[in-house]
């Protein structure tokens, strides 16, 4: 008898708060348990579009612009967010090459983050086609329009034959060199030691004189040069091969 008395009064006074428990457990659905987190997938989306649209603006029609996409940490998790993705570039950001694309949400919990990405802008540059000595003046025979990676080009390039045909190489470069403004010169029309013409112009009256150029000169160019007839120093500007224009 009392060992019965015993099991029943265990039975009575057990516990309801394990069972209640597991039942509640059971009715919550695995949704509103775990919370919602943004997809990677939908943060490069948004910061690769941005970007696309920024470097499109930013460059000419006639490039050809690519945006690659960066990736991101797999052990990100950011909640999801209410609203659109807000994009942004930082302050001073190139449009070629490496770039950082902002993104944040605003709500419910905000946060934000940078998106590594690349912009690959390809042009048309003038290539030599083959290898030319220093000082060779440049025809159309000598280069070509050739598809390049423009963000690889540091020291800049050329792209309009017609300023590029009789300049003058600064130094001798070997083929497929992509021509940038440094390599190039105008021809040297008046040199150093060279006797030239000075011409003076003042109301429809033209005066020449003979004298010495004591510098290199380019179309253009203010030079110094010696009057050979009253040794005087004046400064002209280079007309045309060994013609150099001064003041009355």
């Amino acid at each position: 008898m009392f060992l019965k008395a015993f099991f029943v009064f265990r039975k009575r006074h057990a516990s309801p708060w394990p069972a209640m428990a597991t039942s509640l457990l059971l009715s919550i659905s695995p949704q509103v348990m775990a919370v919602n987190t943004q997809t990677h997938d939908s943060i490069l989306a948004a910061a690769g579009n941005y970007l696309s649209s920024q470097a499109q603006a930013h460059h000419a029609e006639h490039l050809d612009v690519r945006v690659i996409r960066g990736s991101l940490d797999p052990r990100l998790r950011l909640r999801a967010c209410d609203t659109a993705l807000e994009t942004f570039l930082p302050p001073g950001a190139r449009l070629t090459g490496n770039v950082t694309v902002g993104v944040r949400c605003p709500s419910p919990s905000p946060w934000s983050l940078f998106v590594p990405m690349q912009v690959v802008v390809r042009g048309e540059v003038i290539v030599l086609e083959r290898a030319l000595p220093r000082g060779t003046m440049l025809s159309q025979s000598d280069f070509r329009l050739e598809l390049r990676d423009l963000g690889s080009m540091h020291g800049g390039y050329l792209t309009d034959p017609a300023e590029v045909t009789n300049m003058v190489l600064r130094r001798a470069l070997p083929a497929g060199t992509a021509l940038s403004p440094q390599m190039v010169e105008p021809p040297r029309l008046v040199q150093r030691g060279q006797n030239v013409t000075l011409v003076a112009q003042n109301a429809g009256i033209a005066v020449r004189m003979e004298g010495q150029a004591l510098a290199d000169g380019a179309y253009g160019d203010r030079i110094q040069v010696r009057n050979l007839s009253s040794r005087r120093v004046v400064e002209g500007r280079v007309l045309s091969p060994g013609v150099v224009g001064v003041n009355m």
